[in-house]
């Protein structure tokens, strides 16, 4: 079959982020012996249009349309994107078979199926299931025998499996440089899976509790064709949690360093996982930043979002960093259940003595079907069993409803280190684009070092 892969993500702030679920899709769809051609929207100006176009010029049999986010789950600056994503696949009807699929989509994948008005949807990992369902659908054979294949109008489907192996993405359908040239660096997954239970999140759900891991030797072949063929400079690690298993990434930093890889690169940090040997192997082998998934400062918090480590761990993370002189930002989550005034001040208080080079503070948690969170929402009356979440909805602590973002505001612009996306507080639109005219390499935030003083919608 010729198929259409489109990138239906739109988002660039804070950056414009690499299709690589569709790259992990190449190599089964290839193997598959189907002809591909690939469609990003992310730089269109017209994207129905260009749809339009790729389908009549590639005469398409079917249009594989990844969603990766369906909102950027920013409050109270929410953007939903599935009206756009729902465009997108009407202008594909009539023309080719619509299947849609991705990280987003798995989220409520019945749902989102109805609202998209698709022909099929694969939920979770689709190395295997869309090959399977591309088979059925040329044999006539039953797609609802394959895990992870959503049909319309049916409200059961069988649950996805985790793939057996991860693949290395192709990344010749799509357009690297341009990533690189406006994001700043290129994304790169190690591992699939997480074991923690935070209240909140999604990375259980999609990707699975158990942790698989790449060979290290087939990701140090990718980092080498990333910047020996597409000229990249600098990565960012998408896994969930970088540093876990920590025999696992310093055994991946000790390789990179006999590479000689000459990148640099970041990724996302649990604080309780950070031996000094593990913080030296990531910097001999490139690592310039590093972000915190800590969300709070405050014990209480900490424990009712279910997070794995306490602040002794925060500070010694923390304590690590500064003393070997690699930029680090912590991420926050304002309004969680039991959020009051004094444990957002307790953030702030802690985040002022670690003294971070940034820090990037969300308000309210977006609730996800699945998550703890999810239930508490019912039980507490704040969402209904039924509600399809489609909107973004988000759990604020009835103790700081009223007050969360005045609070946030007033304490954040008394610091110069602070971004808060959702209250444009050091950070816009307008700003983004502005630097994305720079040569910034790696994450935003390592400018916040420069900020002379903080402001709201900054230019």
């Amino acid at each position: 079959m010729k198929l259409l892969l489109i990138s239906a993500n739109r988002e660039r702030s804070p950056y414009p982020v690499f299709p690589i679920g569709l790259a992990c899709l190449v190599p089964a769809l290839q193997h598959a012996g189907h002809e591909l051609r690939g469609l990003d929207l992310c730089f269109s100006e017209t994207p129905t249009t260009a749809v339009s176009e790729a389908l009549i010029d590639f005469a398409a049999d079917a249009a594989i349309i990844s969603i990766r986010n369906i909102d950027n789950v920013t409050w109270p600056g929410v953007r939903s994107y599935i009206a756009g994503v729902r465009e997108v696949v009407a202008a594909c009807r009539g023309r080719a078979v619509t299947i849609v699929g991705g990280s987003g989509f798995s989220l409520m994948p019945v749902e989102l199926l109805a609202f998209l008005a698709a022909d099929y949807g694969v939920a979770g990992e689709g190395e295997e299931a869309l090959p399977q369902l591309l088979a059925a659908i040329e044999t006539n054979g039953d797609p609802a025998a394959i895990p992870g294949v959503v049909l319309p109008g049916k409200p059961d489907f069988l649950p996805p499996i985790p793939v057996s192996a991860i693949a290395t993405p192709d990344r010749a359908l799509f357009d690297v440089a341009s990533y690189h040239k406006l994001g700043g660096m290129a994304n790169l997954q190690t591992k699939r899976g997480c074991p923690f239970t935070c209240s909140y999140c999604t990375y259980p759900l999609l990707e699975g509790a158990r942790v698989r891991t790449r060979p290290v030797a087939d990701i140090i072949a990718e980092i080498r064709t990333l910047t020996e063929l597409y000229g990249v400079n600098y990565i960012y690690f998408v896994d969930d949690i970088f540093n876990y298993p920590p025999d696992f990434a310093e055994g991946l930093c000790r390789a990179m360093i006999a590479a000689q890889l000459k990148v640099n690169w970041s990724a996302f940090i649990n604080p309780d996982f950070l031996p000094p040997r593990l913080l030296d192997a990531m910097l001999a082998a490139g690592c310039d930043a590093l972000e915190f998934g800590t969300d709070s400062g405050a014990p209480a918090m900490l424990a009712s979002l279910r997070k794995s480590f306490d602040v002794g761990a925060i500070r010694e993370s923390s304590r690590l960093c500064r003393e070997m002189g690699v930029d680090f930002a912590h991420y926050i989550l304002f309004g969680g259940p039991g959020e009051t005034e004094a444990t957002v001040r307790e953030t702030f208080t802690l985040m002022d003595e670690l003294q971070p080079t940034a820090v990037i503070g969300m308000t309210g948690i977006r609730i996800f079907p699945g998550t703890e969170l999810h239930r508490r929402s019912i039980a507490e009356g704040v969402v209904t069993a039924t509600d399809p979440l489609l909107e973004p909805t988000f759990y604020i602590s009835t103790q700081v409803a009223d007050s969360l973002c005045d609070l946030v505001t007033a304490e954040a612009l008394q610091r110069t280190n602070w971004v808060v996306p959702g209250l444009e507080i050091n950070i816009s639109d307008a700003m983004l684009e502005m630097l994305r005219h720079f040569p910034v390499r790696g994450p935003l935030w390592k400018l916040m070092k420069r900020l002379g003083r903080s402001r709201i919608r900054p230019v």
